[in-house]
């Protein structure tokens, strides 16, 4: 039975109620001051806690879906050589040639979004689930991509569209961009109101390097993150469904992690994004236990992944962010940000978008996303031709 199962979740809930009901129920006979009773007592106390605290465990994990898989929780998930096919590969209508890298579509998701639930493609577009290679960094990692309801209208079908890559926090799943956030539902909504063009949305993890934190960086000896993010996923999706191929039909956007990855991926390579979107994210890299040592000791590479850093002592790219978020509520996002904001220079431009009151969370995301969504949409551009 999967991490996720809910039979696993029953069974982890039943487990936890018996041996607390039998504790009490026992626990007279272990009243008594010889050293059996006290190592009963000891022992007692240790399962049933053990016990109530795996069970505590795994409604978080379903409810934030920090782990999909015991793979995923054991850091045995799948990260080895890329996968490479040639052929039609998704859904038949992708320019190839044969040889060519390409996304492996595991499976399909319903669309929630426009007042209905489903998988007729026509009318809500359609979720793959996807493994996505990188042939450059060697990395590989699982997510969906989101197709609108016009990729497959008849009339459209040699248009090529704008996409975005949508980054959750880490270690959030990706999935939570489907049943947490709903993106596909969100951006159904605004391209039924006019708000928003018809766009790919390529959902997934800020790391493809689980269970480490890479913090989209290119690690000396180590993974290299934001070469899979910046050359890989976008070369690849190009080559598997009707994409534009160039940086204004491209950007990003991100909550937490994913936020500050979305920013830092935008304005260092603005050769393959020149929009990017922050919810809720920061601005230097995190350094704790989950990412190790990034830098391998370079003080200069620490410098250039802090992004006030970079806007304070490098030329500004001729890129455009939003930066969402809240006033209160969210620790010292809403300093960290006017910073940010005071600092950039044209050719760059900042935009805001910002609650009054939220915290750190996916209720205060879920109510960014339309004008993050709409923003992005402002800004990605599909040239002629």
């Amino acid at each position: 039975m999967g991490l996720t199962s809910h039979k696993v979740l029953a069974l982890a809930i039943l487990a936890a109620v018996l041996v607390t009901a039998a504790t009490v129920w026992l626990w007279p006979r272990l009243a008594r001051t010889s050293w059996r009773s006290v190592l009963g007592r000891i022992g007692a106390l240790l399962v049933t806690q053990l016990t109530v605290l795996c069970a505590l465990a795994l409604v978080a994990n379903n409810y934030f879906s920090f782990y999909s898989s015991w793979d995923d929780l054991l850091g045995r998930g799948n990260q080895g050589p890329v996968t490479v096919q040639s052929g039609t590969g998704a859904g038949g209508d992708n320019r190839k040639t044969a040889g060519a890298v390409v996304v492996q579509v595991l499976g399909q998701e319903a669309v929630q979004g426009g007042g209905v639930v489903g998988r007729d493609p026509g009318r809500v577009g359609r979720i793959d689930s996807v493994r996505i290679p990188g042939p450059a960094s060697g990395l590989s990692t699982d997510g969906y991509v989101y197709l609108p309801p016009q990729y497959f209208h008849p009339d459209r079908q040699h248009s090529r569209f704008p996409a975005a890559i949508v980054l959750t926090g880490f270690p959030g799943d990706a999935r939570n961009l489907i049943t947490r956030l709903n993106y596909p539902g969100a951006a159904l909504n605004l391209m039924a109101t006019g708000r928003m063009q018809p766009t790919v949305l390529v959902l997934m993890r800020p790391s493809p390097a689980m269970p480490a934190d890479t913090e989209c960086e290119d690690i000396p000896g180590g993974p290299q993150s934001e070469t899979y993010f910046a050359k890989d996923v976008p070369r690849v999706v190009e080559g598997s469904y009707r994409v534009a191929a160039d940086p204004h039909a491209w950007g990003v956007v991100g909550d937490s992690t994913g936020g500050y990855c979305a920013l830092k991926l935008t304005m260092r390579d603005p050769g393959a994004f020149l929009t990017g979107v922050s919810l809720s994210g920061y601005y230097k890299a995190a350094e704790d236990a989950t990412t190790g040592d990034l830098f391998k000791g370079s003080e200069q590479r620490r410098n250039e992944a802090d992004l006030l850093w970079r806007l304070k002592n490098l030329p500004n790219p001729a890129v455009s962010v939003m930066v969402a978020g809240t006033a209160e509520g969210d620790g010292g996002y809403r300093q960290q940000t006017d910073a940010f904001v005071a600092a950039v220079r044209p050719p760059m431009t900042v935009a805001t978008a910002t609650l009054p009151s939220g915290g750190h969370n996916f209720r205060t995301w879920g109510r960014l996303l339309p004008p993050a969504l709409e923003f992005l949409s402002q800004h990605l551009k599909v040239p002629p031709g």
